[in-house]
């Protein structure tokens, strides 16, 4: 094998105040040509900063390198990445080592065309002319199967899916050839197909041009798909390192065992998914059957028989029929559509109270629009929706206000939908004012404490801002803002999706627990197949604005009868 990078006893620090903390700790691994080595790790676990460091990507201040070497290929010798000036780094970057970054919206130029932004990396790495590095972009979008490469070379970002977006951002780290390509959770954002997709292109561009991927990543399903080595990083440390079908195959470490764990499993539905504190724990049942395979453990399972009366009820909580849901795209000089999306189109069904109904399907197919349309965020085209058999379109905005507090919503990013300006704790106490609720504001602050402590936040959290929170509690600080009203129906709107896999299984733990206890309704929204599998009751499947197929989840996920469904299940990452 041909060593292409070799890292020894990195360490990073970054400055606070008058002192600097640690976030990288003596980390060293090796990167071969035509070969992937993935990272993976929670979130702060130091996976990005190791190799965000490497290209001199991270300010200083506040950041430094402690220490450490960082040893990249260069003829028959060798040159030092740390040591080199911003100067000679620029020389490194794009052209020997080119990276991936997590988001492509945020990382591409919004106001710059794609195919001039994937030119001018080209043209600032070589001496061609613009013509001639048109054609060679063109040539690379068709080489990462980009749909009509001469339309997407002249759209601006917006204008792309997501998937097409993340194919751009690839051809833009392949457009020089480099040596090594940094991967960073280049698929979180996506939906399973899109996802697969892009694993598919990049293994494929990999065997091509023979290049050593970095993959970096939370989910240990998708590091199964991609990696040939392994590293575990925890706290800034790497715990595990070596051949990742052996450490996915035989996890040491109890991090790698839990991370492992807590994903939610495709072959039954436990009552409850275990979390990396469970295996971090020495005394912990979850730990000690993970080390001893003879142990008996216990076989709990989610009960899926709860929901049997309200299914047989003659009146469903929410009632949908012929619901269609369009918005125009260009308009006349008079303001008549003269083109327009059908983003719903003719959808029926039923949300009975006490379940959870999963609603999936790719990006774009209307699952977040369907789910306003039933709260009347997005007023609907035609068609009915009735809760408690009572038409929403028929009350008035009053009759609609005082309803809200019945009908909630947990959105996809919860720091955008958190207000920076209120702390979190007046941010759960807002609804209770709006909607008139308890007699002073000693008693609504009681509520909101005793809340914040079943959902897993503690009484100093109350007069914290959201951006002192991680992003598994700010997601706690939503479902809070969303319960505090005593709902009847929560809808979930990608609510876990951008979230680590341990942190995941705490909040689908809690959704799980404040469902049996308050007997809330869920309409639970998502791409991600195995969370729908542990968490619905019934699965709504959803393609381009229509229902293609529903069902009991276990028999949907066992028969999928619709070609997309299969098409979907087969692409859920699988260790």
């Amino acid at each position: 094998m041909e060593l292409l990078l070799s890292v020894s006893n990195l360490s990073v620090e970054f400055k606070h105040g008058d002192a600097y903390h640690r976030a990288v700790q003596d980390v060293s691994f090796n990167v071969y040509r035509g070969r992937t080595l993935g990272i993976v790790g929670e979130s702060g676990s130091g996976k990005s900063v190791s190799c965000m460091s490497l290209m001199h990507l991270l300010p200083s201040p506040p950041a430094r390198i402690a220490s450490g070497r960082a040893m990249l290929q260069e003829g028959d010798g060798c040159v030092e990445l740390m040591g080199m000036s911003e100067e000679e780094i620029r020389t490194i970057r794009g052209r020997r080592i080119a990276m991936i970054f997590q988001e492509p919206m945020t990382s591409l130029n919004p106001v710059q065309r794609c195919g001039d932004q994937v030119v001018e990396m080209l043209r600032l790495h070589e001496t061609v002319d613009h013509d001639e590095a048109r054609r060679r972009v063109i040539a690379l979008f068709e080489e990462v199967q980009l749909p009509r490469p001469e339309k997407i070379f002249e759209s601006f970002p917006h204008e792309i899916s997501g998937g097409q977006k993340q194919r751009v951002m690839i051809a833009m780290a392949l457009i020089c050839h480099p040596d090594i390509i940094i991967a960073d959770e280049p698929t979180t954002a996506l939906d399973v197909i899109a996802q697969k997709a892009i694993l598919d292109l990049m293994r494929e561009m990999q065997r091509r041009y023979n290049i050593g991927i970095i993959f970096i990543t939370h989910d240990l399903g998708v590091m199964a798909q991609v990696a040939d080595d392994l590293a575990v990083m925890y706290r800034g440390s790497i715990v595990e390192q070596g051949s990742a079908a052996q450490i996915l195959a035989h996890p040491q470490h109890p991090y790698t065992q839990g991370l492992l764990a807590c994903r939610p499993p495709l072959d039954h539905r436990p009552d409850r998914l275990p979390t990396v504190a469970d295996f971090l724990d020495p005394e912990n049942p979850a730990r000690q059957r993970r080390s001893n395979p003879t142990a008996a453990a216990p076989q709990t399972e989610k009960s899926l028989g709860s929901t049997s009366s309200a299914h047989q009820s003659d009146t469903p909580l929410i009632a949908v029929h012929d619901l269609c849901v369009d918005f125009p795209l260009k308009r006349n000089l008079f303001g008549k559509p003269t083109q327009i999306l059908h983003a719903v189109k003719s959808l029926t069904f039923d949300i009975h109270e006490g379940e959870t109904l999963g609603l999936v399907g790719g990006s774009g197919c209307g699952k977040t629009t369907l789910g306003r349309t039933l709260l009347r965020l997005i007023e609907k085209t035609s068609g009915s929706i009735l809760y408690r058999g009572q038409p929403l379109d028929k009350l008035s905005s009053q009759e609609m206000r005082r309803l809200r507090s019945k009908l909630q919503i947990i959105f996809q990013d919860p720091y955008s939908s958190l207000n920076p300006h209120l702390t979190v704790g007046q941010a759960i106490m807002e609804p209770l004012i709006v909607h008139h609720r308890l007699g002073s504001d000693a008693e609504r602050r009681e509520a909101v404490l005793t809340l914040m402590q079943q959902v897993g936040l503690s009484a100093e959290h109350f007069d914290r801002y959201p951006h002192e929170f991680s992003g598994g509690q700010r997601q706690r600080v939503c479902i809070a803002r969303a319960l505090i009203l005593e709902p009847e129906l929560v809808v979930c709107d990608e609510s876990v999706s951008a979230l680590d896999v341990s942190v995941q299984a705490q909040v689908l733990n809690l959704l799980s627990d404040l469902k049996q206890h308050y007997h809330y309704t869920y309409l639970f929204i998502t791409h991600d197949l195995s969370v729908m599998h542990y968490m619905a009751d019934r699965i709504i499947v959803m393609q381009n604005g229509e229902i293609v197929e529903q069902g009991a989840t276990d028999q949907l996920f066992a028969h999928p009868q619709h070609p997309y469904t299969q098409q979907l299940v087969d692409a859920i990452p699988r260790i």
